[in-house]
């Protein structure tokens, strides 16, 4: 279940900013260390890489992804999630209006 809020958490105020404000993001920590990102994505392709194991959880909107080394993207809707293995990436696609989301790094 993809959750709808986060306690006790530190927020980081500066935002990610990427492909031109087209990819916002903001970093949530968590006592224990762990760190997510919670985020929009406009319409658009995009292409990220990753460093450490991601699962990122669709909280509204829709996307398709096609992660490295595959031949055929998924789709994705409010509800839905994938998994980027860590040294790798994958392609994004927004057709239309903000897909939300929230990375965990596994």
């Amino acid at each position: 279940m993809i959750p709808s809020e986060f306690s006790n958490v530190t927020v980081v105020a500066k935002s990610n900013v990427y492909f031109d404000g087209r990819v916002v993001s903001h970093t949530i920590k968590f006592a224990d260390g762990s760190k997510k990102t919670i985020g929009l994505i406009y319409p658009g392709p995009f292409h990220f890489g990753t460093d450490a194991s991601e699962r990122m959880e669709i909280v509204a909107g829709q996307c398709s992804v096609k992660l490295d080394g595959q031949s055929a993207a998924q789709t994705y809707a409010a509800g839905g999630a994938f998994v980027v293995p860590a040294k790798s990436g994958f392609d994004i696609t927004v057709p239309s209006g903000i897909c939300e989301y929230i990375c965990s790094y596994l």
